[in-house]
């Protein structure tokens, strides 16, 4: 006998909505998304680390070494490549998006909140960092730790500032998408979790390759969070039937 009831995917709501299509995401494709939005993370972010590198060593060879001692100059070539770093990423992920809410709003949302949160991060640890230099002697075991830690949350607590900029975006297209605010400090802390326990065994790995295989870790680590929880994250929203 011919069952009439159709696929749990595109059931109908009293609304008259299809239940598939009150996601962001729909069921059948978040398996796909995931991955795809956590591969392409992975490549922004490695494309985009190469390209800063490669363009601040470009700004840093030409210009003469007096220019690069004036502070304004080195800020400002340092800036650029975070700007292309970020400009990348984000348009990496906009690349996934696009299918779901406006790329192009996306991209410009994420490069601004990433540079806003790299630079208020960066501000806080170099003020915490002072504050240890002035003690003029010998940290205790305590007192780094608590330095450490404090750093630690000064760059947990600036994923506020991307997840902010994103949320601007989301909010036009999902509805109850206000936690979205605090979900790139999640990830921060999941990487500054792994990133901590990366550092319990580097001692197991060669001298030699020490440093470039910690950091190429460390890299692939912060990239792989950068996807996967917000992939996820973007899976459980609900759209709004008519975007603003």
């Amino acid at each position: 006998m011919a069952s009439n009831s159709k696929p749990p995917d595109y059931a109908v709501s009293f609304s008259g909505e299809p239940k598939a299509r009150r996601f962001l995401i729909p069921r059948f494709e978040r398996r796909s998304f995931i991955f795809q939005f956590t591969f392409i993370t992975i490549l922004g972010w490695a494309v985009g680390g190469i390209a800063s590198i490669a363009i601040e060593k470009t700004i840093v060879e030409v210009l003469p070494t007096a220019v690069l001692q004036q502070n304004i100059w080195y800020a400002l070539a340092k800036y650029f490549s975070n700007s292309v770093f970020a400009l990348i990423f984000g348009a990496d992920q906009a690349l996934i998006l696009r299918r779901y809410l406006s790329g192009w709003l996306w991209m410009f949302a994420t490069s601004l909140g990433w540079l806003i949160a790299n630079g208020v991060s960066a501000q806080w640890i170099n003020y915490i960092a002072s504050i240890a230099a002035s003690l003029n002697k010998n940290l205790s075991a305590e007192q780094a730790v608590i330095f450490g830690l404090l750093s630690t949350i000064a760059y947990i607590l600036s994923g506020i500032w991307l997840g902010f900029f994103q949320w601007l975006v989301l909010r036009r297209y999902t509805t109850g998408a206000w936690w979205w605010n605090f979900l790139p400090s999640i990830s921060f802390l999941f990487i500054s979790i792994l990133v901590w326990l990366l550092s319990l065994v580097q001692e197991s790995i060669p001298a030699v390759n020490r440093p470039q295989v910690v950091y190429l870790c460390e890299q692939g680590l912060t990239a792989l969070v950068l996807g996967v929880i917000p992939a996820m994250g973007l899976c459980t929203l609900k759209r709004k039937s008519r975007p603003i």
